[in-house]
């Protein structure tokens, strides 16, 4: 395994050489309508295998995006599914892994165009590199609210996956920054909390584990709906899907970041109030274990959201 790059990416239907899988400089000026999807695959050591979480969700919601943004995509969930497990196996990844598939427009002509050619087929790849789980993070992160806005359904969709829809995002995270935060937290046009960028917020209050609804101006999160089911049906707490005041987090139990990229991460504080005790928390660590020992197949259940490869 070359832990620079793979040495292939499955590329239209097939696996390719990485040198193989280029575009032109003028096709750049299109990216930004592109659509893409993050995936994880776990390392199980004892078992000496590498198992995809969740695969057939995330590549049912990549299909929504490409629906949503009208491009001529001409492969199937099962296609994505199948090519990922290949390439994976390929790549001879022997650690954690993330997955990046995305689709573009690789042609230059269609750089300055709102309306894609309809004929004409859109690229898609699938890239996979080692990334590390951090769920076994220690501390939580100190979070602090931007004063951006989230985009809603009616502006610019956050249920599409695409890299337009990140600016968003990336304009909170650098005003967190700048202000001497670790994460951010972003609220919707309602005044209600959304998520944030590039991860959706989960709450503990009193005992009730609560999460902003999708209708919040939040990703459709897989790890999100994850959590929701386990908690519920593993280990029995309630779960409420509802609006979230900023206050209502100020003064939370417990809170967390949960999302294919940042997993679980525990938050310590939020505005420079801290969350309990400012450790984590008694029903965050236990649903982070959870969620790690199901993804790696430790955990036997929900044998039907992974994938041996």
């Amino acid at each position: 395994m070359n832990h620079e790059h793979p040495e292939f990416l499955w590329y239209n239907g097939k696996i390719v050489p990485w040198d193989n899988v280029t575009i032109h400089a003028t096709v750049i000026p299109s990216l930004t309508s592109s659509v893409f999807e993050g995936i994880r695959a776990y390392w199980n050591p004892d078992e000496g295998r590498l198992y995809g979480f969740r695969f057939r969700e995330h590549y049912e919601r990549f299909a929504d995006s490409i629906k949503l943004m009208r491009m001529n995509v001409p492969y199937s969930v099962d296609e994505f599914v199948d090519g990922s497990v290949e390439t994976l196996r390929r790549n001879g990844h022997d650690s954690d892994a993330y997955l990046r598939p995305a689709a573009y427009s690789g042609h230059p002509h269609q750089g300055g165009q709102w309306m894609p050619d309809p004929d004409q087929v859109q690229d898609v790849f699938i890239h996979t590199k080692s990334w590390p789980s951090i769920l076994t993070r220690e501390d939580g992160i100190h979070c602090g609210f931007s004063s951006w806005t989230r985009i809603p359904d009616h502006i610019l969709p956050p249920r599409i996956k695409c890299h337009a829809n990140y600016a968003n995002s990336r304009l909170a995270s650098i005003e967190t920054t700048i202000n001497g935060y670790e994460g951010a937290l972003i609220l919707n046009m309602q005044g209600k909390v959304a998520e944030g960028p590039g991860a959706c917020v989960m709450m503990v209050r009193r005992g009730k584990v609560i999460t902003p609804p999708v209708t919040a101006g939040i990703l459709e999160s897989i790890t999100r709906d994850t959590l929701i089911e386990i908690s519920r049906d593993v280990l029995g707490l309630e779960v409420e899907e509802r609006d979230i005041d900023r206050t209502e987090l100020y003064v939370a139990d417990e809170a967390f970041f949960c999302g294919t990229g940042m997993e679980v991460i525990p938050i310590a504080s939020i505005d420079r109030y801290p969350l309990g005790d400012g450790q984590i928390g008694t029903l965050t660590l236990k649903i982070r274990s959870l969620y790690h020992d199901l993804v790696r197949g430790i955990d036997k259940r929900y044998a039907h959201w992974r994938i041996a490869i």
